[in-house]
């Protein structure tokens, strides 16, 4: 049986958008996953850290069917109703996209990666203020056990086979 995906949001709040470096392409990265993971039945699950500081998700990206957690820890594992939005580890792997990548994201990753999941971080939908930030969370994440990918390998892992019906609408997402 082929483990169930889910795409976990981290962060990607109004306040917080506009000091990310290159933010205009986790934006787009983070769009075109969300809807690719709409199109083709991949979980959407979202953290917002302390949104009446942060704001909301960015407006747009997210629907009303997606789960949102609301948390105040660094590393959304520490918060009941994100784990209780999870499915069992050993049942599912957690493709990872938001910011800041080098605080939520990479301590979330770990806390997943204690916890026993198979985590993917999608290295070009995470971005911090920092570079530099980014670029040691996506070594660390990865010395830590999670695999790198991407928005695109991720959408066509997804899909699995050009043959399926919505392949040219996820492709549409991507180009």
């Amino acid at each position: 049986m082929k483990p169930k995906a889910v795409l976990l949001v981290v962060d990607v709040q109004q306040k917080l958008m506009p000091h990310i470096d290159d933010h205009a392409t986790l934006m787009r990265n983070c769009s075109a996953l969300v809807r690719a993971a709409d199109l083709l039945g991949v979980s959407v699950v979202a953290t917002e850290q302390n949104p009446r500081g942060l704001g909301a998700t960015v407006d747009g990206l997210l629907l009303a069917t997606h789960r949102v957690i609301e948390k105040d820890t660094f590393d959304a594992t520490l918060n009941d109703a994100f784990i209780a939005a999870l499915p069992a580890p050993k049942d599912s792997v957690l493709f990872v996209a938001g910011a800041e990548a080098h605080v939520c994201v990479l301590l979330t990753t770990l806390g997943l990666l204690r916890l026993g999941y198979r985590v993917e971080l999608i290295a070009d939908a995470i971005g911090s203020r920092n570079l530099k930030n980014k670029s040691i969370a996506i070594s660390r994440a990865q010395q830590e056990g999670a695999r790198l990918t991407t928005t695109e390998t991720t959408i066509f892992n997804w899909l699995g086979t050009c043959q399926r019906p919505e392949f040219k609408e996820a492709l549409r997402l991507i180009k």
